[in-house]
């Protein structure tokens, strides 16, 4: 029987574990809180992923180490390189394929349709983080791939939609997003990136390069509005945050002055190239309203 590590405990993490747990293989999902599904295949642990020695331990013996696991938003130049320097020497001391969970950050405000050989061109200390953390992990000669994902929406997903969309439009209440409201974005359905994990770690060919977990294109309002209309909800009413709004929320709360970096240009539509996921991976966007059925 196969047995997998997952460090994390998020949505992400969680249908991941669940996807293999499903097929009869053994997962240990590791997470500062030991939380994640009750499944009699998935083992619950509680621990630190930057203590090596403990994370190696926690290692030996399986087959491939999944992460999704990210420090907070604010503290990811100083914190992350200490994460993933962690998960890498737990690889390289156990032999185990190596599963990383990344975001389009790296990229920076590139003209898409965006393929995963884009250069990792972005500027900023978040993107370049993430650039960082994926070039040292490729030049580190261990097995590994990465699948990047777009902007999370879906059951569970943690994001801008999430958080500052989908709750105002269900209870009929003002939306203020920091996006444009009108131009083409493409979101990611966390049980899709899930399924590109577990394809991408069973798929020889996948692994050396990184791969975009499947997409939905269509403005922030036109999501919205499929949400309403399937939830039965009022016609949302959505205002764009100004770079202002955002300046004076971040005197409150650190997470606001890190979106200045993430916005996209404006008027500028960011549409991500799945294909090669699609057609060698096997890997599929679920429709957006079946998606956003779930949540509902």
């Amino acid at each position: 029987m196969k047995s997998h590590v997952i460090v994390g405990r998020g949505a992400a993490a969680s249908k991941t574990a669940l996807l293999l747990a499903e097929d009869g293989e053994r997962v240990r999902m590791i997470s500062r809180t030991g939380g994640g599904p009750d499944h009699p295949l998935i083992d619950k642990v509680t621990a630190d992923a930057t203590d090596t020695d403990r994370l190696t331990e926690l290692t030996e013996g399986a087959d491939t180490l999944f992460t999704t696991a990210a420090p907070p938003y604010h503290l990811w130049p100083e914190q992350f390189p200490i994460l993933s320097g962690s998960l890498l020497s737990a690889v390289k001391r156990t032999g185990a394929a190596y599963v990383m969970l990344g975001n389009l950050y790296a990229y920076g405000p590139a003209s898409g349709p965006i393929t995963p050989d884009f250069p990792l061109a972005a500027t900023g200390p978040k993107g370049r983080t993430r650039a960082r953390v994926w070039e040292e992990a490729a030049a580190s000669g261990v097995k590994v791939t990465e699948v990047r994902a777009a902007q999370f929406y879906g059951a569970g997903a943690f994001s801008v939609f999430s958080l500052m969309v989908q709750r105002q439009v269900l209870e009929g209440k003002l939306v203020l997003v920091p996006q444009e409201l009108d131009v083409p974005h493409s979101y990611s359905a966390i049980g899709d990136t899930a399924r590109t994990l577990v394809a991408a770690s069973r798929n020889e060919q996948a692994y050396g390069r990184a791969w975009h977990a499947p997409t939905s294109t269509l403005s922030v309002r036109e999501l919205a509005v499929r949400l309403a209309e399937l939830a039965g909800a009022p016609e949302p009413r959505m205002e764009e945050m100004t770079e202002r709004d955002l300046t004076l929320l971040a005197f409150t709360e650190p997470f606001w002055a890190e979106m200045h970096e993430v916005l996209t240009k404006p008027g500028h539509p960011f549409v991500i190239d799945y294909s090669e996921t699609e057609k060698i991976l096997g890997v599929s966007a679920t429709p957006a309203n079946d998606v956003l059925r779930e949540v509902i």
